[in-house]
Protein backbone atom coordinates (compact mmCIF):
# COMPACT_ATOMS: atom_id res chain seq x y z
CA UNK A 1 0.00 0.00 0.00
CA UNK A 2 2.83 2.61 0.58
CA UNK A 3 4.41 1.89 -2.85
CA UNK A 4 1.42 2.87 -4.48
CA UNK A 5 0.45 5.97 -2.30
CA UNK A 6 4.30 7.21 -3.06
CA UNK A 7 3.88 6.24 -6.42
CA UNK A 8 0.89 8.47 -6.63
CA UNK A 9 2.43 10.59 -5.16
CA UNK A 10 5.33 10.65 -7.63
CA UNK A 11 2.43 11.34 -10.52
CA UNK A 12 1.45 14.12 -8.56
CA UNK A 13 4.63 15.87 -8.48
CA UNK A 14 5.53 15.41 -11.71
CA UNK A 15 2.55 16.84 -13.42
CA UNK A 16 3.03 19.66 -10.86
CA UNK A 17 6.73 19.96 -12.47
CA UNK A 18 4.84 19.87 -16.11
CA UNK A 19 2.87 22.46 -15.09
CA UNK A 20 5.40 24.66 -13.50
CA UNK A 21 7.71 24.15 -16.72
CA UNK A 22 5.35 25.33 -18.86
CA UNK A 23 3.63 28.08 -17.17
CA UNK A 24 5.66 29.10 -14.39
CA UNK A 25 7.34 32.04 -15.92
CA UNK A 26 4.76 34.14 -15.09
CA UNK A 27 5.48 33.81 -11.48
CA UNK A 28 8.31 35.59 -12.16
CA UNK A 29 6.27 38.62 -13.28
CA UNK A 30 5.16 38.62 -8.81
CA UNK A 31 8.38 36.70 -7.22
CA UNK A 32 11.45 37.92 -9.49
CA UNK A 33 13.62 34.96 -7.20
CA UNK A 34 11.35 32.07 -9.13
CA UNK A 35 13.39 32.48 -12.37
CA UNK A 36 15.97 31.17 -10.48
CA UNK A 37 14.05 28.29 -10.44
CA UNK A 38 11.74 27.91 -13.17
CA UNK A 39 14.36 28.30 -16.12
CA UNK A 40 16.79 25.57 -15.16
CA UNK A 41 12.70 23.67 -14.56
CA UNK A 42 11.86 24.58 -18.24
CA UNK A 43 14.88 23.74 -19.89
CA UNK A 44 14.93 20.47 -18.78
CA UNK A 45 11.23 20.17 -19.69
CA UNK A 46 12.37 21.30 -23.15
CA UNK A 47 15.30 18.97 -23.18
CA UNK A 48 13.41 15.96 -22.82
CA UNK A 49 11.17 16.70 -25.53
CA UNK A 50 13.72 17.77 -28.09
CA UNK A 51 16.05 14.75 -27.26
CA UNK A 52 13.20 12.00 -26.68
CA UNK A 53 14.85 11.66 -22.95
CA UNK A 54 12.71 9.74 -19.71
CA UNK A 55 12.12 12.30 -16.69
CA UNK A 56 13.60 10.27 -13.94
CA UNK A 57 10.74 10.60 -12.15
CA UNK A 58 8.95 8.01 -14.37
CA UNK A 59 11.08 4.94 -13.74
CA UNK A 60 10.85 6.05 -10.17
CA UNK A 61 6.94 6.17 -10.56
CA UNK A 62 7.23 2.17 -12.29
CA UNK A 63 9.94 0.99 -9.53
CA UNK A 64 7.15 1.71 -6.87
CA UNK A 65 4.57 0.27 -8.79
CA UNK A 66 6.05 -2.69 -9.43
CA UNK A 67 6.94 -2.99 -5.76
CA UNK A 68 3.51 -2.41 -4.78
CA UNK A 69 1.94 -5.17 -6.77
CA UNK A 70 1.36 -3.30 -9.45
CA UNK A 71 2.55 -3.14 -13.48
CA UNK A 72 4.73 0.17 -14.44
CA UNK A 73 4.19 1.13 -17.97
CA UNK A 74 6.93 1.69 -20.69
CA UNK A 75 6.14 4.98 -22.25
CA UNK A 76 7.04 8.17 -20.51
CA UNK A 77 4.77 10.01 -18.26
CA UNK A 78 3.42 12.56 -20.63
CA UNK A 79 2.73 9.80 -23.14
CA UNK A 80 0.99 7.55 -20.27
CA UNK A 81 -1.22 10.35 -18.15
CA UNK A 82 -1.13 13.38 -20.39
CA UNK A 83 -1.22 12.61 -24.01
CA UNK A 84 -4.94 10.26 -23.92
CA UNK A 85 -6.38 12.85 -22.93
CA UNK A 86 -5.24 15.59 -25.26
CA UNK A 87 -4.31 13.25 -28.23
CA UNK A 88 -5.94 10.13 -28.26
CA UNK A 89 -3.55 8.22 -31.03
CA UNK A 90 -0.60 8.26 -29.43
CA UNK A 91 3.12 9.91 -28.85
CA UNK A 92 5.09 10.32 -32.15
CA UNK A 93 8.28 11.83 -32.35
CA UNK A 94 7.06 14.51 -34.07
CA UNK A 95 4.32 15.32 -31.77
CA UNK A 96 6.81 15.28 -28.32
CA UNK A 97 9.36 17.86 -30.56
CA UNK A 98 6.18 19.70 -31.00
CA UNK A 99 5.49 19.78 -27.02
CA UNK A 100 8.90 20.65 -26.53
CA UNK A 101 8.34 23.82 -29.00
CA UNK A 102 5.17 24.87 -27.34
CA UNK A 103 6.92 24.76 -24.13
CA UNK A 104 9.61 26.84 -25.59
CA UNK A 105 7.10 29.07 -26.83
CA UNK A 106 5.15 29.88 -24.04
CA UNK A 107 7.83 30.76 -22.34
CA UNK A 108 9.59 32.87 -24.38
CA UNK A 109 6.32 34.82 -24.28
CA UNK A 110 6.13 35.03 -20.35
CA UNK A 111 9.97 36.19 -20.24
CA UNK A 112 9.39 38.38 -22.88
CA UNK A 113 6.34 39.73 -20.57
CA UNK A 114 7.91 40.19 -17.47
CA UNK A 115 11.13 41.79 -18.93
CA UNK A 116 8.68 44.32 -20.49
CA UNK A 117 6.81 44.60 -17.11
CA UNK A 118 10.33 45.08 -15.52
CA UNK A 119 10.98 47.54 -18.01
CA UNK A 120 7.73 49.47 -17.42
CA UNK A 121 7.79 49.47 -13.61
CA UNK A 122 11.45 50.76 -13.71
CA UNK A 123 12.47 46.95 -12.51
CA UNK A 124 11.92 47.94 -9.20
CA UNK A 125 11.90 44.48 -7.76
CA UNK A 126 8.96 42.97 -7.56
CA UNK A 127 9.47 40.72 -4.64
CA UNK A 128 9.56 43.92 -2.83
CA UNK A 129 7.24 46.25 -4.11
CA UNK A 130 4.38 43.37 -3.72
CA UNK A 131 5.49 42.00 -0.76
Amino acid sequence: MIYKIAADLVVIVHLLFVAYAVAGGLLVVRRNWTALLHIPAAAWAVLISFYGWTCPLTPLENWLRRQGGGTGYEEGFVEHYLLPLLYPGGMTRGLQTALGLFVLTVNLAAYAWVIRCWCANGNDDSDDANA
